[in-house]
């Protein structure tokens, strides 16, 4: 199972203690699937559609609790092989007029209410990405007026999502993790915010990791880059005017280098005799460089 589908079965299982936030979640799976009728319309029926097995169950056991309704179930073979399709229809005309004269009146949108709304949008037009490729939360409506309300009703919560268009769509969505886990956490998914936070935590420790090898990886090359550059001067004095002609301390610290080709600044200093420091290694490889540079000059002219 996906991370998503993981978070809409967990979500699905849960049901409010108050009225008022069945209510909430009722309204906002009818609304956020299409099933919710228009203002003022009498329809001889409602239906809703999903291809979640728990989500139809949850939505089929809100009517019967907050209506009495006796919805029919039916199921249908999905687009897509070995899937389904879960059409929940509702025909009972008195039912229907207690839904309708409720949705005008909607809940007090107490903090609990908002959570069971974005609970119920999530259930029936939300998913979450895989965290281990990337952080985004989104969640798909019919109508701009949809979509607004529900921004609205996030921002509420002290998250702040982001509204576009995709094609007739609209799209209320996330993608800082902070904000996602949030989300998450307010919706009631206790073990996916788990879940996610772990994942999260690993991604950023293997950054962590990547990022010091990185560093080492490049030190360790800038290292090798200039001990193949020093050898090449060396080797170059040593072929023009011999090393016995360098200054007192250059051709030690020359000859060194050529014994020990892989060695550090600090771990040719620790070789010579008197030790060096780094700085002091450094500045004679400096001088030895010039010379092999002037050396060059002068090959350049003959």
């Amino acid at each position: 199972m996906s991370f998503s589908g993981e978070i809409r079965s967990e979500l699905a299982r849960q049901v409010s203690g108050a009225r008022h936030c069945q209510l909430s979640e009722l309204f906002a799976m009818m609304e956020y699937s299409g099933a919710m009728p228009a203002p003022g319309e009498a329809p001889e029926a409602i239906e809703f559609r999903t291809e979640y097995t728990l989500v139809a169950e949850k939505y089929f056991r809100l009517l019967k609790k907050l209506f009495g309704a006796e919805p029919e179930l039916a199921v249908k073979q999905g687009s897509r092989k070995n899937t389904h399709r879960y059409l929940v229809r509702l025909s009972d005309g008195e039912s229907i007029r207690k839904i309708m004269a409720a949705a005008e009146k909607p809940p007090v949108r107490r903090d609990c209410c908002r959570r069971a709304y974005i609970r119920g949008a999530f259930l029936v037009c939300g998913s979450v990405s895989d965290p281990n490729r990337s952080y985004h939360m989104e969640f798909v409506c019919e109508s701009r007026t949809s979509a607004a309300r529900l921004l609205e009703t996030v921002a509420e919560t002290g998250v702040h999502p982001k509204m576009i268009q995709r094609r007739n769509d609209f799209v209320v969505y996330l993608k800082e993790i902070a904000e996602i886990s949030e989300l998450i956490g307010r919706m009631g998914s206790r073990v996916g915010l788990m879940n996610l936070e772990n994942i999260r935590i690993l991604k950023e420790m293997r950054g962590n990791v990547n990022r010091k090898v990185n560093c080492e990886t490049a030190n360790i090359n800038k290292t090798v880059s200039a001990a193949v550059r020093q050898i090449e001067d060396i080797r170059l004095i040593e072929e023009r005017v011999g090393l016995d002609t360098l200054p007192n301390g250059l051709d030690e610290m020359a000859r060194v280098r050529l014994q020990y080709p892989e060695a550090s600044l600090q771990e040719l200093g620790e070789v010579l005799d008197p030790p060096v420091g780094k700085s002091g290694v450094n500045h004679r490889l400096r001088r030895l460089g010039d010379i092999a540079a002037r050396l060059r000059g002068g090959m350049e002219g003959d």
